[in-house]
């Protein structure tokens, strides 16, 4: 018997649907991952890793691909000032790294590389006595310009600390528990020819820096007054400048110790900064030139005195710390 034929109104069949793909988990969370980037943690949808030459391809795409916002942010951080404040404040986020993590970083680089490449006598100067080449003695500098700071022939680093440093008594306020911590600190110092108040300068200074940047966003904050804006944009501005600092720093160092014969260098630096600072005021802000020049001469005054302030208090924390 012959199948009736179908109805010219009847619809014809719908073709059968495809299997749906199984749906992923991330494997961080457990989250349902719809697309390459788990929604919840963030963590990238990857296949496991069970062959060297899959680990490698993954390394690879890690150097050069999803990290390639560090590149793009030091491009800017070099060769853009301003950029990255403005960036920020726009809402473009995710191509550049965040700023604190950015001015962490970098600060930690500088100062290690300062400490590794930087003025290796620190603050010791190491002195052969005529008379008697058999005796070596350390001596901190500035401290040769009075003659009872001087080294006597044949006198030890230790010798001369138990000689000199009673001379430095003192009688001002809170001496009672003062006065013995900068007997110690001038006794440590003489005998080690400055290097452990070297390290602990060099150890506080990132911390001090973290007082030393709000400061100076108050004051940036009272020179762009109207139109008001958030004191959160200045010190995000400061954040990035200073990382610029640092960053610039760090290759300064490497250039003096592999290429000292480059000719001009701090001159081109220092006209670098100047001129970074400028016209990261401009961009953040867009005022006009002579304008934004005046306000960047009162904050330059600002931050020597700041800074002068800030490396005394740290340099004086530091001696008392050792």
């Amino acid at each position: 018997m012959s199948t009736p034929a179908l109805s010219a109104t009847e619809p014809a069949p719908a073709p059968p649907l495809p299997a749906a793909a199984p749906l992923m988990h991330c494997e961080n969370c457990g989250n349902p991952v719809a697309q390459r980037y788990c929604g919840a943690c963030g963590q990238r949808a990857d296949s496991p890793v069970h062959s060297l030459w899959h680990f490698t391809q993954l390394a690879t795409e890690d150097l050069t691909h999803a990290d390639s916002r560090l590149w793009r942010t030091l491009g800017a951080l070099l060769f853009r000032p301003g950029r990255l404040t403005r960036e920020f404040l726009c809402g473009h986020r995710a191509r550049y790294l965040p700023p604190l993590r950015l001015y962490l970083v970098v600060s930690v680089v500088f100062f290690l590389l300062a400490s590794a490449f930087g003025n290796q006598r620190g603050l010791g100067v190491l002195r052969v006595d005529e008379k008697h080449p058999t005796a070596t003695t350390m001596s901190v500098e500035g401290t040769d310009d009075a003659p009872e700071f001087r080294a006597r022939p044949g006198e030890s680093p230790e010798q001369r600390a138990a000689r000199v440093c009673p001379q430095s008594n003192y009688e001002g306020p809170g001496a009672g528990w003062l006065g013995p911590l900068m007997l110690q600190a001038c006794r440590k110092i003489l005998a080690d020819g400055g290097h452990s108040l070297q390290e602990a300068f060099l150890h506080n200074i990132p911390r001090a820096m973290f007082l030393f940047l709000p400061l100076l966003a108050g004051i940036m904050m009272l020179l762009y007054w109207f139109p008001r804006r958030y004191y959160v944009e200045h010190l995000l501005l400061f954040v990035h400048n200073h990382a610029f600092v640092f960053l610039a720093g760090a290759l300064l160092i490497l250039l003096r110790r592999f290429a000292p014969g480059v000719p001009f260098l701090s001159g081109l630096a220092f006209c670098y900064f100047a001129w970074y600072m400028y016209r990261s005021m401009r961009v953040v802000y867009g005022q006009g030139r002579l304008l934004t020049l005046g306000k960047l001469a009162f904050l330059s005054l600002c931050y020597l005195f700041l800074g002068a302030l800030m490396i005394g208090i740290t340099t004086a924390y530091s001696a008392l710390s050792l």
